[in-house]
């Protein structure tokens, strides 16, 4: 994993360098990668330039396959489902997936000349209609969400804060977070400026330089390296798009339910059995379903028990532990999927989970129809103890 700034550099060569480190850490020499998959990340207006092959042409790697996947918060989970078709068809013994990016520079770089916000092209995508009625950043059609869920249930702002706060606190406690050394305080929050309404600034997920590289094999090599393995248990997907998604009701969920089902089916444990969860928390109302649409809560519960204190140190439901999505590093799902890894090899230092045994990591984005509601969801379990069957 690679964390902050990266001035003058392009994603290539974080993607490459992240690659590069991740097939090192499993003790692995470059010949014997012949799989790679670049996970990058594309908004609703889906304007990312297509570059598949870059990474594995830097570092020379002789693939036998190599492309682009992109489905919003989703990527390591649809990543890893990809990956394991060549595996069990005996294609390759061992792929390389990676997710970079320079938004952080360029952001600062735009800022500079003047520009603001994201660097974004200015010819409108087909299809999307949002942008003449303001929607010009994924806050102003995520907003909405978390308003709804306060009309429907009195969720209020420092519920939402407490999610910010909490998750802060993790952060505190992670040296490579972004927001290491600057806590936050529940009257910080409230005194921070609207961005769109209910969402503050501490409400939305951080833009950031760098990237994550892991390495997939099979069962049977998985033993022969420097590392404990981390298992996949489980993966699920759901998609809003099953149900009438402009139905109110579905502004207070995501598509949970399905990726949870199935990943939890496959895995062969309950939620009381999750150690901690790594949770996709590009906004905090996002968060706040997810406590109560994987379980932890009743729907309409979320604020209130996220205010107990439940998610943050010395909770009983450990959430975003690195920091996550709010006050580590944007890294789509691989944010969650690092720090997951960490954990279960017990290397995550003053924030480690005593006797981490399955964490739950999941993924959120990939809108079908913008602007709107996020479509996707995936759900990944993994553990340090390898499956007892399949």
């Amino acid at each position: 994993m690679i964390t902050g700034p990266q001035p003058g550099k392009t994603a290539r060569l974080v993607e490459a360098e992240v690659a590069r480190l991740a097939i090192e850490d499993a003790g692995l020499d470059r010949s014997q990668v012949q799989g790679a998959i670049q996970l990058q990340a594309v908004g609703g207006k889906g304007l990312a330039a297509a570059s598949s092959d870059a990474f594995p042409r830097v570092l020379g790697l002789p693939v036998t396959f190599s492309y682009r996947m992109s489905r919003g918060g989703g990527l390591a989970a649809w990543g890893i489902t990809s990956a394991m078709s060549f595996l069990e068809l005996g294609i390759v013994d061992y792929v390389v997936l990676v997710h970079a990016g320079v938004e952080y520079s360029r952001s600062r770089a735009g800022k500079a000349e003047g520009k603001l916000g994201r660097q974004q092209a200015l010819k409108e995508a087909e299809g999307y209609w949002g942008t003449p009625f303001g929607d010009l950043q994924a806050v102003s059609h995520h907003s909405f969400l978390a308003s709804r869920h306060m009309h429907e249930y009195g969720t209020s702002s420092e519920q939402l804060g407490s999610i910010a706060v909490q998750v802060r606190q993790w952060a505190q406690k992670n040296p490579r977070a972004h927001f290491y050394g600057r806590p936050m305080t529940l009257d910080d929050y409230l005194n921070a400026p609207y961005v769109a309404h209910p969402y503050r600034i501490p409400d939305m997920s951080l833009n950031s330089d760098g990237g994550v590289g892991f390495v997939l094999t099979t069962e049977d090599r998985a033993r022969d390296h420097p590392h404990p393995p981390t298992w996949v248990h489980g993966v699920g997907f759901g998609d809003a798009m099953g149900e009438l998604w402009w139905e109110k009701a579905n502004y207070t969920q995501l598509a949970v339910k399905p990726a949870r089902e199935h990943a939890f089916r496959q895995a062969g444990i309950t939620l009381k059995e999750i150690s901690c969860a790594q949770l996709f928390d590009c906004f905090t109302a996002e968060l706040l379903f997810q406590l109560e649409d994987y379980g932890w809560c009743k729907k309409g519960e979320g604020g209130a028990f996220a205010a107990e204190g439940h998610i943050g140190p010395g909770g009983d439901v450990p959430v975003n532990t690195s920091g996550g999505l709010l006050s580590a590093y944007h890294f789509s799902d691989l944010t969650g999927l690092s720090e997951a890894v960490l954990q279960l090899r017990g290397g995550a230092g003053e924030r480690q989970i005593h006797d981490c045994r399955f964490v739950l990591v999941s993924g959120h984005g990939g809108e079908a129809l913008s602007p709107g509601m996020c479509s996707m969801h995936s759900t990944l379990i993994l553990g340090n103890e390898q499956p007892q069957s399949r």
